[in-house]
């Protein structure tokens, strides 16, 4: 079984959307995203700088809008061949287009109010992210009661992302469990932990205007891992998972109970297939960055046939 997964905040790099617009079908999918949203997605994917891009509220719908022309590319001939979709954190929205509950542009009017929500709740309070490798997850996780932090993403094969205010994390970089390492991540708060409550509320109400539609296609949630068969409630559990920790490992652990044989990880691709080398491994994997990554996708979906 074929599993696709999508990639969360801090898979953009500069330019990496460069070799999709090279090519008209994919420039012109992208032109009509960007009107949608009203966010100009080809120069941010093409020419705007590391820091423009970091900026929550324009790096969700970029992020998102990328996986959306892998997954045009992916679907045209290989849909039915697909066993499963599942999305990091706002990869979720992605996911929920590739399965048919919301359409292309509702999930982008989702994207883009979330970006925006989640922007003004990290703009309250001064906190981040980093990422820690190794150590024991127990001891890391009273370490983090004791400095006011939260575990925001447990994204397996011994990474735990953790969130909070800039002074907790310095102290844990500085102080870091025996065994770990701790990485400071390039983003602008304090995701999936309690700092975002206050865009929960705006996107229920914004996810209540938008047509659901039960998926065509299975979808795991971040937030345990479980199947979802309802579009309504898949979008409840991907809102209220802003302020709330990513189970990625438990939904990798999803992926091997269904017989997963192979995982393609959509633009800007990278990171998953990286934890899935760790926490699936054997699995054979494909990150398809640009579109001359795709005939290798189109081949791991043919040789699972």
């Amino acid at each position: 079984m074929i599993v696709v997964v999508c990639p969360g905040q801090g898979s953009q790099t500069p330019g990496f959307l460069v070799p999709w617009i090279a090519e008209p079908r994919f420039r012109d999918h992208l032109d009509a995203i960007s009107d949608s949203v009203g966010i100009d997605l080809v120069a941010h994917g093409t020419t705007s700088d590391a820091d423009t891009i970091r900026d929550t509220a324009v790096a969700q719908p970029l992020i998102v809008a990328a996986g959306l022309l892998t997954l045009a590319a992916l679907f045209e001939t290989r849909r039915d061949r697909i066993g499963g979709i599942a999305g990091h954190s706002v990869g979720e929205l992605t996911a929920a287009a590739g399965a048919g509950i919301l359409s292309e542009a509702d999930a982008m009017t989702l994207v883009r109010e979330r970006g925006a929500a989640m922007a003004e709740a990290a703009a309250i309070t001064r906190t981040g992210m980093s990422a820690v490798i190794g150590g024991d997850e127990t001891e890391l996780l009273e370490k983090l009661a004791t400095l006011d932090l939260e575990p925001a993403n447990f994204n397996g094969g011994g990474q735990i992302v953790v969130a909070g205010e800039l002074a907790g994390l310095d102290n844990l970089r500085e102080n870091p469990p025996s065994g770990a390492r701790v990485i400071p991540l390039q983003v602008a708060g304090a995701f999936h932990t309690r700092y975002m409550a206050p865009a929960v509320d705006r996107l229920r109400t914004v996810a209540a205007t938008l047509s659901k539609h039960d998926p065509a296609l299975t979808i795991w949630t971040n937030r345990d891992g479980s199947a979802v068969e309802s579009g309504d409630a898949f979008v409840d559990l991907l809102v209220g998972q802003v302020s709330s920790p990513v189970r990625w490992d438990k939904t990798m652990a999803a992926f091997a109970a269904a017989g997963v044989t192979g995982v393609i990880e959509v633009a800007p691709a990278g990171a998953l297939v990286g934890l899935a080398k760790r926490g699936l491994k054997g699995v054979p994997t494909v990150a398809v960055k640009t579109p001359d990554d795709l005939s290798a996708a189109f081949d791991l979906i043919d040789g699972n046939s």
